[in-house]
């Protein structure tokens, strides 16, 4: 990739093979770069990136479309309408702070194990062709956080199905029918969902019922928003973790004795995803929509901009970790900007890792990672999203 090239490649960076030179170079450039013919500023350096993440002017969605137009009136827009993560303000704080203590009690030993078990199940022979390996990176972290939420194990396979339905909605190429199925996806898992939400209330140990109380104690008191937010925890959990799973398994079949390190310490391996997590993240970039006249990083930005925030440049910039291009098991004071920054941090990355971290173990384990350098794989078409597709 040529550092020059336009803006096109910067979207189709996360596909490409080795796309982390091209961000070096964009990233050792100024903090802000302003593509003319398409009216958008480039972030990519760690200064940069946490500038505009940090800065309150900076939204997740433009004022002036909420919810994807695509989408807006169906169940599907519905629950993006509502998620935590795509709004600001009073319909964001309370609502993350309870998500935020709900997932850090979650008991993540009794999800390692778990995600383990239905890892193994989901795996079977059939991961050994390499294309159902990719759908098993999909299906194997919804499923553990579904099982965490409270559905019934033979219900996991078609909570998975609904939000790979229910995902493709999200994407600006959706096509007509898959925006209809998203929708009934939606209709399904809130319908779901708010039987699970009842009779939560008489398992007072159970994760809704946890949930619940930390969103009654914040002063969280909207029930559908919770459902939504409910399916937005495994919407979060579909591509980003299935590209956190890939992604760790490339570096097995790349990096220099990994593999043999981790076939001998599996214990290693929650350290080895963080590692992935900055080393070759699952999201390369996110947008940020400027509501108000600012200033970021020394550049004046007007209500309407539109910022390209590159989190998987920021990871690599030796600002933010040293030797960044180097992968380090034992790194210190790791900064992954792939979570986020600021007010819109992830608070499900102790999670996500975790949830990775084991099916990868359950995978390694049972000897199906043995022959992992000789993979082959290219990676999924996407504009933000790194994950790679294993080929035969």
């Amino acid at each position: 990739m040529n550092p020059d090239s336009n803006l096109d490649n910067i979207l189709a960076a996360s596909a490409h093979r080795n796309p982390y030179p091209f961000y070096a170079a964009l990233a050792a450039g100024p903090a802000l770069v302003f593509d003319a013919p398409r009216k958008l500023w480039i972030a990519s350096s760690a200064a940069g990136v946490k500038a505009v993440l940090g800065n309150p002017a900076c939204r997740v969605r433009p004022v002036s479309e909420p919810v994807p137009s695509a989408i807006v009136g169906s169940a599907a827009g519905e629950v993006f309408g509502h998620l935590v993560r795509m709004n600001e303000g009073l319909r964001h704080d309370a609502p993350k702070l309870a998500l935020q203590r709900f997932l850090a009690a979650v008991d993540l030993d009794r999800v390692q194990a778990r995600t383990e078990v239905l890892a193994l199940q989901a795996a079977g022979e059939g991961v050994l062709r390499r294309e159902a390996l990719s759908r098993w990176a999909f299906e194997v972290p919804v499923m553990a956080v579904a099982d965490l939420l409270g559905f019934g194990e033979d219900e996991l396979p078609q909570v998975a199905r609904w939000m790979a339905d229910f995902v493709a909605c999200l994407s600006p190429l959706s096509t007509p029918a898959q925006l209809a199925a998203a929708g009934n996806a939606a209709s399904a898992l809130l319908g779901r969902f708010a039987e699970l939400v009842q009779a939560a209330s008489a398992q007072p140990g159970s994760a809704l019922a946890r949930l619940q109380q930390e969103a009654a104690q914040v002063g969280w008191h909207d029930a559908r928003a919770l459902l939504c937010n409910a399916v937005g925890l495994l919407s979060q959990t579909y591509e980003a973790t299935a590209g956190l799973i890939g992604n760790s398994i490339t570096a097995l079949a790349t990096q220099p004795g990994l593999l043999d390190a981790m076939a001998r310490e599996p214990g290693q391996l929650l350290q080895m995803v963080h590692e992935v997590s900055r080393y070759d993240p699952s999201i390369h970039n996110t947008r940020r929509f400027v509501d108000q006249p600012t200033e970021v990083a020394g550049v004046s930005l007007q209500a309407g901009d539109v910022v390209l925030v590159l989190l998987a440049a920021a990871g690599r910039d030796p600002a933010c970790n040293p030797r960044s291009d180097e992968f380090l098991l034992e790194r210190p004071d790791r900064e992954v900007p792939g979570f986020g920054h600021g007010a819109h941090q992830c608070p499900g990355q102790a999670l996500a890792c975790t949830v990775a971290a084991a099916a990868v173990r359950a995978l390694l384990v049972s000897g199906h990672l043995k022959d992992a350098a000789s993979f082959s794989w290219h990676y999924r078409p996407s504009m933000n999203a790194r994950i790679p597709v294993f080929i035969a």
